[in-house]
């Protein structure tokens, strides 16, 4: 994916006078990290909502202000949902010759024959997976072919994932990711009040969590 670069400029406007600078178009940012002071930052909302609609939760944005690029993830979004637009954004400035430990969503891609083929239900357990690597090697999103998945009982597990050689995986090797199980088994499961084939275990990306409005800030 190309370099994406969001222009920003210091703000020294905090808390709910941010409404007035929200009507202006402007959207409030902030940039923190490990070797990053929080710098209070303004964005123009219709390019910079622009660029973070089009972006993963592990995807690198260059933040420039007053000359200097801050590379970063997005930490946190925060959004007015009846209104369909975001109200502010949290950057994690990080460093290139870093390792980093983050939270990548899974893609699964392919067909299964034994769902095509037996009638069996792909139930997925896991919807992203913690990896370790440099900022500039993390990927957008991890691929999970299901294709290998040939008879009903058949699973993936993470050891079973193919990422870069530079890319190291965190979960446990045995984790289940996907599994193709038996239709007659997931309606008995369904039958029963209370009771579940497989209980996801995935969560939202920690590095891009998605908030509704932000009390401390207001609203117009």
């Amino acid at each position: 994916m190309e370099k994406q670069v969001i222009k920003a400029e210091k703000r020294n406007v905090i808390g709910k006078q941010v409404r007035a600078l929200r009507r202006e178009g402007k959207l409030p940012a902030v940039i923190y990290g490990r070797h990053t002071d929080p710098i209070n930052v303004l964005l123009d909302t219709h390019s910079a909502s622009q660029i973070l609609a089009k972006i993963t939760s592990s995807s690198l944005v260059t933040i420039s202000l007053d000359g200097t690029e801050y590379p970063a993830l997005v930490r946190e979004k925060q959004r007015d949902y009846i209104k369909n637009r975001l109200l502010h954004v949290d950057f994690l400035a990080v460093s290139l010759t870093e390792l980093l430990h983050a939270t990548v969503s899974v893609n699964f891609i392919g067909v299964s024959p034994a769902v095509k083929d037996f009638n069996a239900v792909l139930v997925t357990n896991l919807q992203s997976l913690a990896v370790e690597c440099l900022p500039t090697d993390l990927p957008e999103r991890i691929d999970v072919d299901i294709s290998s998945l040939m008879r009903p009982g058949e699973g993936i597990r993470v050891r079973d994932v193919v990422v870069s050689d530079k890319v190291r995986l965190l979960d446990n090797p045995d984790t289940v990711v996907a599994v193709a199980t038996f239709a007659k088994v997931e309606e008995e499961a369904a039958a029963v009040p209370g009771a579940e084939a497989v209980t996801p275990g995935g969560a939202e990306p920690e590095l891009a969590v998605e908030r509704g409005k932000k009390e401390d800030e207001g609203e117009e």
